[in-house]
């Protein structure tokens, strides 16, 4: 029997965002997608997920997700049996990122989520494509949902958390770092350096995607996913 696989999302997304992968590959195996939205911190995410999860499992994590997955693996590397780090950062935030996300959040106590998702954060995360503005409203749909007090908890965890270097380099397991070339969020330079960081592990670039290629290329992300999980 094939190991679960447990999916992290991005930030203000939910299953919808792994509605792909989920088809491709919930016929061999338990396939199940973690929330992150009730925790204002990556350890309490990070076990939270570990107390709920199998005792090991496949990992993977899109972007915020990532993030989660990297501190999932700083506190119990044993229970990872392979790891996908998907548009993501090991690097903690910027001073000035920091003090955006504070306007932020003020913002979104204010009642201007919609705004702050709409002018601020969407616009930089898909390529130019036919399916573009699908998948941005699927996006706005997600993060309405979710809520104005999930965005604050995310912002507050992501300008906290710490720099996962040293993680990386201690990584022992079959690691693919998959991206999107055009992502503007987390740029390819950002996962060639990890992938440096991870001996042994693979590198895939998404022609054609932006920050969410589950979604912007699902043929070719779940071709790379597909490798990677029978590697």
């Amino acid at each position: 029997m094939n190991e679960p696989l447990i999916l992290l999302p991005g930030m203000m997304c939910d299953g919808r965002l792994f509605a792909q992968q989920m088809a491709r590959f919930s016929g061999g195996r338990a396939v199940m997608v973690a929330p992150l939205t009730g925790r204002d911190n990556f350890t309490d995410m990070a076990n939270d997920i570990l107390h709920n999860a199998p005792p090991s499992f496949a990992l993977a994590g899109l972007s915020m997700g990532g993030i989660a997955a990297m501190e999932i693996m700083r506190l119990a590397p044993e229970r990872v049996t392979r790891l996908a780090l998907i548009d993501t950062n090991h690097l903690p935030d910027t001073e000035a990122r920091r003090d955006e996300r504070d306007v932020q959040i003020e913002k979104a106590r204010a009642g201007g989520l919609y705004d702050i998702m709409r002018d601020e954060m969407k616009p930089s995360y898909l390529a130019d494509g036919p399916h573009k503005a699908r998948i941005l409203d699927m996006c706005m749909e997600m993060a309405q949902m979710l809520g104005p007090d999930v965005f604050i908890r995310q912002s507050r965890a992501l300008k906290t958390r710490r720099d996962q270097t040293d993680t990386l380099k201690s990584i022992k397991i079959p690691t693919l770092i998959l991206c999107g070339r055009e992502d503007a969020l987390c740029p390819v330079t950002r996962h060639e350096d990890m992938y440096c960081l991870i001996k042994g592990s693979t590198l895939h670039i998404i022609d054609g995607a932006g920050h969410l290629p589950v979604l912007e290329k699902p043929k070719a992300t779940n071709n790379v996913l597909e490798a990677w999980l029978n590697r």
